[in-house]
């Protein structure tokens, strides 16, 4: 049997509180995951730890992540880390410290949430709206904050292969721990269907669905919620405003008329939900071409034709966010399941889009409007 040295399991501990579980980013010590830590006189230490189910999807990363920071420790030559699951009565446990006592909740919909909540909407479909979420969420994550995307386009659902996400929720009972690319915690309800399954909901199934995501997925404290809506003012629009009634509206457009005049009632509908259009972004804008010429295959000038239409109608300045011009490099990325703002960020679509994240992160997490705590 091994023996305990006290000392070299305290500095163990310690090195373990830097092991993040990749689902919940909290430290694995934190959440109740390790159990029982042993030293025999060599330094080969075995460290007992906890999944929260069987099945779990991550289990070989945490392995290489416990195993590495053990031997981190001073006093450790080896170590072996010995795989158990939580009971039923810690993964309780858990769900109440995740939940923090608040039960099945939209935490996102309370006034006082921190969380910055984009819902990305477009007036039609093909201007590119899901790239921009997924690479804005990107590059928001990159630069620093905790960032969640909710595949809100249950129809039309393509978040997981523009992210390149092909591993399953985790299920904790009827908690939906969600995969993370690029840093960012992701649903969609393409993580639940087979293959290239249509799905065929109506307007009560739509609304639960979204529901869910935001009630039964564990996010975590977060800095910014992005939402990829369908094009249109249909019934996940509404519901969206019902469930978070503090979110703002990115309006995607892209700069041909056509597009402009369908994008602008897009934008219009926050006047009925009281929505604030946080602003309009500009995508397939002009592309500048190796000769130095520039190529204008969608027109110019749409986006700022919305964001003046809007901020008119609305009674309020709406911004131009910015213009991604054309680029394949965006294309190919998404294809790849390779976001172009953190894959290729210096490309022409990839700085434009950093750029605009840049915009939305310097806004920070709102206090204005709100009372504080203070007593004078």
């Amino acid at each position: 049997m091994p023996e305990t040295d006290p000392t070299v399991i305290d500095r163990i501990r310690r090195r373990l509180d830097e092991v993040m579980d990749p689902e919940l980013r909290l430290p694995i010590t934190q959440i109740g995951m390790v159990g029982d830590v042993t030293v025999d006189d060599a330094g080969a230490a075995e460290i007992q730890v906890k999944l929260t189910i069987e099945a779990c999807p991550m289990r070989s990363r945490i392995v290489e992540d416990v195993a590495a920071a053990a031997v981190r420790a001073e006093g450790v030559t080896t170590a072996e880390v010995d795989l158990h699951v939580m009971s039923p009565e810690e993964r309780a446990a858990l769900k109440e410290q995740l939940r923090a006592g608040g039960g099945r909740t939209n935490p996102f919909s309370d006034p006082d949430s921190l969380t910055k909540v984009y819902a990305v909407a477009s007036g039609k479909g093909g201007v590119g709206k899901s790239s921009v979420t997924v690479n804005l969420a990107c590059a928001m994550a990159e630069q620093g904050l905790k960032v969640g995307v909710v595949d809100a386009d249950v129809h039309g659902f393509s978040v997981p292969g523009l992210m390149g996400i092909t591993d399953r929720p985790t299920r904790l009972d009827e908690m939906i721990l969600p995969p993370v690319a690029y840093g960012v915690k992701t649903i969609s309800i393409g993580m639940f269907v087979e293959g290239n399954q249509a799905v065929a909901w109506r307007g009560p199934m739509l609304h639960r669905a979204v529901e869910q995501f935001l009630t039964d997925v564990y996010f975590g404290d977060l800095d910014a919620l992005l939402l990829d809506l369908p094009p249109g003012t249909g019934d996940i629009a509404i519901s969206v405003a019902q469930l978070l009634p503090n979110s703002e509206l990115l309006v995607v457009t892209t700069p041909q008329t056509a597009a402009a005049d369908v994008a602008e009632r897009a934008g219009a509908l926050s006047s009925q939900t009281e929505q604030r259009v946080a602003g309009v972004i500009e995508n397939m804008g002009p592309m500048t071409m190796p000769d130095g010429s520039v190529l204008e295959l969608f027109g110019s000038g749409g986006g700022q034709i919305v964001a003046d239409r809007l901020g008119d109608r609305l009674g309020t300045a709406v911004p131009l966010l910015g213009s991604v011009p054309l680029d394949t490099t965006l294309r190919q990325a998404g294809d790849d399941g390779a976001p172009v703002s953190v894959s290729h960020p210096d490309s022409p679509a990839g700085s434009a889009l950093r750029e605009i994240a840049g915009k939305l992160t310097a806004q920070g997490r709102g206090l204005r409007g709100r009372s504080l705590p203070l007593n004078v």
